[in-house]
């Protein structure tokens, strides 16, 4: 058999390319089948769109093969595109011929109805299928290639930071360690393991930011982006979490803080409003049947200027609004989500980016302010969720940020010396953030858990598939 040729059902109902009479094959999987008196219907879904095409079939006694294709079977259909007789299509394929490719059974678990979320991470190798999880997975691709788009048209080179890393670079500890090792005989030395006789003779770990290579690239090439996987240990199990994730991560040579919220915002915008123009279908059916609000929201960040304001005005206002938080404000502290929402939802209605943070709080390489006390941290924040980007300028003074390594108690400082060496070979101004692209892709399409916009989510006492 040829599969090659085949017509995608997207070509047909969101490109509307065909002509009607056209002959057309169609390769998918069935959704539903019916055989009536003197008429059989089989709609199928290839993947490529939302919408599934029916294939009408006269005379379904001439194909006793229809008694095999059940929900779930993979169909070979071949025939004319004709304009529908029923409601809600346009175009149906009259059948002149139907081959059964692949059997499904009476045990194929999704059936015409509606699942849970839970069941369905269960079978995480079969939920692409669904309406839901199809347009999860190509608003992933759309929101990838559109990523791609805007940094490549602003002169932004890619760059691949490495996935295996020696360094910590949020300095929080939640590394998962990379080595061959035996575990049951591991080599010691002075009562501690002896990483030289591991792989790469020291310990390594899953990245966590591919930020520090990112700053390596942009103070060669100017302004890079790094668009891959990260990984965290942290033992946390909410519907914001995941142990692997895909991070954005653009830097940019001399670019201060402020060159950097214009980035930021502009990027925000960008992104926003390529989902709206360019993802329609995914976003009608996610305002139809997952969030109500889903365009809504995006349009209003696309619509907004974003307020700029210190750490310590947010502070001021959050003390003189009345609320009753749950947990405690005060200078010094870190804001919460239910802070940030506080201020893009009911002070300005619109998205925030709070600048210059207690530096106590903040990562040992953001550039330390003349006060003494602030970093030029920023983190945009955006109504329904807070935090969304995270970023800063970089600490680009070689004796403050190796000061700044040793009082945030980094021990391993030798670590970090190639590091250094970028403040002391021609150091210039540079800043970045990091967008986590679940969490984006949560707010595109008001998915309430990050473990439904991957397709095989990584968590806590979970790796299956």
């Amino acid at each position: 058999m040829d599969y090659k040729v085949r017509t995608k059902i997207a070509r047909i109902l969101v490109d509307d390319k065909l002509p009607v009479d056209s002959e057309v094959t169609i390769l998918g999987f069935v959704r539903t089948a019916r055989i009536g008196k003197g008429v059989a219907f089989v709609e199928v879904n290839d993947g490529s769109c939302m919408g599934n095409l029916q294939g009408v079939v006269a005379n379904p006694e001439q194909f006793p093969i229809l008694e095999k294709i059940l929900t779930g079977a993979s169909v070979r259909m071949k025939g004319k595109l004709v304009v529908s007789q029923g409601k809600g299509q346009k175009y149906e394929v009259a059948v002149d011929s139907i081959d059964l490719i692949g059997e499904a059974d009476s045990t194929y678990p999704l059936q015409k109805k509606r699942h849970s979320m839970e069941f369905l991470r269960e079978i995480a190798h079969l939920r692409g299928r669904t309406n839901t999880f199809g347009a999860v997975n190509r608003i992933r691709s759309k929101i990838s290639y559109a990523i791609h788009t805007y940094f490549q048209e602003r002169g932004f080179y890619y760059v691949h930071t490495p996935i295996i890393s020696a360094s910590d670079c949020e300095g929080a500890g939640d590394l998962f360690s990379v080595t061959t090792l035996d575990p049951q005989k591991l080599p010691m030395k002075d009562g501690k393991i002896n990483w030289d006789e591991d792989f790469f003779a020291q310990q390594v770990f899953l990245t966590v930011s591919g930020q520090f290579e990112a700053e390596v690239a942009a103070l060669a090439f100017g302004d890079v982006y790094n668009f891959g996987p990260t990984f965290r240990a942290e033992n946390s199990n909410t519907a914001r979490h995941a142990s692997e994730f895909w991070m954005i991560e653009p830097e940019m040579a001399w670019a201060e803080l402020e060159d950097n919220m214009d980035l930021a915002e502009d990027f925000l915008k960008w992104l926003f409003a390529y989902a709206l123009e360019k993802c329609t279908d995914e976003m009608d059916f996610f305002g139809k049947w997952i969030d109500k609000e889903a365009r809504q929201t995006l349009e209003g960040v696309v619509n907004s200027k974003f307020e700029r304001i210190t750490y310590t005005e947010a502070q001021d206002i959050l003390a003189k609004s009345g609320e009753s938080f749950e947990f405690p404000i005060g200078w010094g502290k870190d804001m919460q989500t239910e802070h940030e929402r506080y201020l893009t939802e009911k002070k300005f209605g619109c998205p925030v980016i709070v600048t210059d943070y207690p530096a106590v709080i903040k990562s040992f390489y953001m550039r330390a302010n003349d006060d003494g006390k602030t970093v030029r941290g920023m983190d945009v924040l955006v109504p329904r969720v807070g935090e969304i980007i995270g970023g800063s300028q970089r600490e680009e003074r070689y004796d403050v940020l190796q000061d700044q390594i040793k009082q945030h108690g980094i021990e391993n400082f030798e670590d970090y010396q190639w590091y250094l060496d970028l403040r002391k070979y021609g150091s210039v101004p540079h800043s970045g953030f990091g967008l986590g692209f679940d969490r984006a892709i949560m707010y595109i399409t008001g998915m309430a858990n990050i473990r439904d916009v991957q397709p095989f989510p990584r968590v806590p006492r979970w790796a299956k598939f």
